[in-house]
């Protein structure tokens, strides 16, 4: 059995697999870079090592620092996560030649699984169906625009290295094909190294379906049933869960099956997914299911499988990295109850999901009515280096609605500040009728994400909470909602003056500025003083970054007229592209970046002037 454990990895995949080693009494190890000196997976961990400057192409994307730090530390093994280096065959076998345990698959498996063009073909040669395309070598633009044409509109541009939703884009017109072609490719190149894309048909009905599978060095391989990952945004997941709604037993034994096949084709060793796209314009059938791609690691959302089965997925990778066999037998599993997951992200859904950044002065999630894995805790720093998802939040039920109903539960009892959050959108997800239903398709969200994106308010009685907070209890005792004979008490909220009304003798003094959770929601109060009122506001034409960031490509010039939600700039921050766009009809009066310029937070890079004409 392994005996100490690198963890080649930060955030709340660190956490998790640290947690499971110390239960298992294996020593582990941290590595961290610069923004990550003070990271939770550091502190919980028996040792860590410092591994370079805050950029990950600087730090855990350097895998020479990695091993070193294992040969330093006495390590046995490394376990990679998920992401960074986790599905790098190169990598992996560097990991082997130093004399340590890699805690996940052949080299060769990942090699082979690696890229989406040859996996496709490998695994159709396997008997697995896979969805029409095109994965061949040519990559010239006019050639891909053939080839999409021949498939037939809408497309899916997807990135033959890729994964996270990254360097993917669905075309719905021939005219929009070369700049997401263009686009595509370059977020491929700057996530992946690799801009090579294929081409395939949309399914204009798409449920995301994968398998969890697991193989080991004993020739077994196994899977553990199902997960639902359809709730996407931009091709992301948002909320998973397990197993699948409408899966009856048929389907799933001729899926669950496919994934076996898929996983032995290429002698897989741990924890694998292999991931399907079904049509769901008919329910769920096998004939209308397809293999998509293969992720040689651990996923994200992992949790959900662990509640269904009792099985955890890490001790397995552990037991089978050093040599043991699977500890069960597919006839010893089976599926119990209902999981969800919620990825609760560092961003704000009413700005058009921007990351969040900044220090986390309050950090409160329910871990006592669910499951969380975290990487972060009250006083960290949410940086603009890293994805930003800071938790995920797990419930599990007898069945669908009662893990559902917990999971909203948990993600309205949660409190985060200042950092903004996805929570009020997850639980709005959550309440949506075709959720409810178990009807979602990956295009739920970009059919009705408006509704579940509206900025959020806190009720009259969230209001009247905070006001009973700062009036003195001589007031609160004679206090009712529109009485005649009343005072009030006033707050600034959003540079808006919001008003309670309070009835009683006396004079209250505000009170310095105070926080009010509900809904999943977090507002600043300040106390309205009636000499002050809300600051001034920077001009609607200015266009600040809303992050740190990379400026990818400028769209216009200096003296340029523009229209509304016209693209002005793409800016590349927390490895995803960003479009800013014009609020109004105007005229661009001031011009300050260029692209391949490193911009700060709020730096004017834009600024548009109304056309008076």
């Amino acid at each position: 059995m392994i005996q100490s454990l690198l963890i080649a990895n930060r955030g709340e995949i660190a956490c998790r697999i640290i947690r499971t080693a110390r239960e298992m009494g294996i020593r582990t190890i941290a590595v961290y870079s610069d923004a990550d000196a003070k990271a939770l997976h550091v502190r919980q961990a028996d040792e860590a090592v410092h591994i370079g400057p805050s950029p990950a192409r600087e730090s855990y994307l350097v895998g020479e620092k990695i091993i070193a730090a294992a040969k330093a530390t006495g390590a046995d093994a490394i376990h990679p996560g998920y992401g960074f280096l986790s599905e790098n065959a190169a990598f992996a076998q560097a990991v082997i030649d130093a004399g340590l345990i890699w805690v996940g698959p052949n080299p060769s498996s990942i090699t082979a699984m690696g890229l989406k063009d040859g996996a496709k073909k490998l695994m159709a040669e396997a008997g697995v169906p896979v969805t029409p395309g095109y994965m061949g070598e040519t990559q010239a633009p006019a050639f891909l625009a053939e080839r999409a044409a021949e498939i037939g509109y809408p497309v899916l541009i997807k990135a033959v290295a890729g994964g996270g939703g990254k360097g993917m884009r669905k075309v719905d017109s021939p005219a929009d094909f070369i700049d997401a072609l263009a686009s595509c490719q370059r977020e491929a190149a700057a996530s992946f190294g690799n801009d090579h894309v294929l081409i395939e048909k949309y399914i204009l009905t798409p449920r995301h379906i994968e398998v969890q599978v697991f193989g080991d060095t004993h020739g077994n391989v196994v899977h553990l049933f199902e997960r639902d990952c359809s709730l996407q945004r931009r091709h992301q997941k948002v909320i998973e869960e397990a197993p699948a709604p409408g899966m009856d037993e048929v389907t799933r034994e001729a899926l669950c099956a496919a994934a076996v096949r898929a996983a032995q084709a290429v002698d897989y060793v741990g924890a694998g997914t292999i991931e399907f796209i079904a049509d769901a314009s008919e329910d769920l059938r096998a004939d209308r299911i397809w293999f998509m791609e293969m992720n040689t690691r651990l996923q994200v959302e992992h949790p959900v499988t662990e509640e269904i089965t009792g099985v955890d997925l890490v001790e397995w990778q552990l037991r089978v990295a050093s040599g043991e066999p699977i500890p069960l037998q597919q006839e010893e599993l089976s599926i119990n109850g209902w999981a969800m997951e919620a990825r609760l992200y560092a961003e704000d859904p009413t700005k058009g999901f921007l990351p969040s950044i900044g220090t986390l002065e309050l950090f409160q999630l329910p871990d006592h009515l669910g499951r969380v894995d975290t990487g972060v805790y009250e006083g960290t720093e949410v940086s603009p280096f890293y994805d930003p998802m800071i938790a995920k939040v797990i419930a599990y039920g007898e069945d669908r609605e009662e893990a559902r109903a917990i999971l909203s539960e948990m993600l309205e009892d949660s409190a985060i500040w200042p950092v903004k959050t996805n929570s009020a959108f997850l639980i709005n997800a959550l309440a949506h009728p075709d959720f409810v239903a178990g009807s979602v398709d990956t295009g739920l969200i970009g059919r009705d994400g408006d509704a579940m994106t509206d900025e959020p308010a806190p009720t009259i009685g969230a209001l009247t909470n905070a006001a009973m907070a700062i009036v003195p209890r001589s007031l609160q005792a004679g206090f009712r909602l529109n009485a005649p004979d009343v005072r009030s008490a006033a707050f600034l909220l959003d540079g808006k003056r919001v008003e309670v009304e309070l009835h009683g003798p006396g004079t209250e003094e505000p009170a310095p500025a105070m926080l009010v959770a509900e809904g999943g929601s977090v507002w600043q109060l300040t106390p309205w003083r009636a000499e002050g009122g809300p600051g001034g506001a920077a001009g609607d034409g200015a266009i600040l970054s809303p992050m740190p960031g990379k400026v990818i490509a400028v769209e216009v010039a200096a003296g340029d007229t523009v229209s509304k939600g016209q693209k002005l700039i793409t800016l590349e921050a927390m490895k995803m592209e960003h479009s800013l766009t014009a609020p109004f009809d105007g005229v661009v009066a001031e011009l300050n970046t260029t692209p391949g310029a490193q911009v700060q937070v709020e730096a004017l890079l834009v600024r548009i002037e109304k056309d008076e004409a």
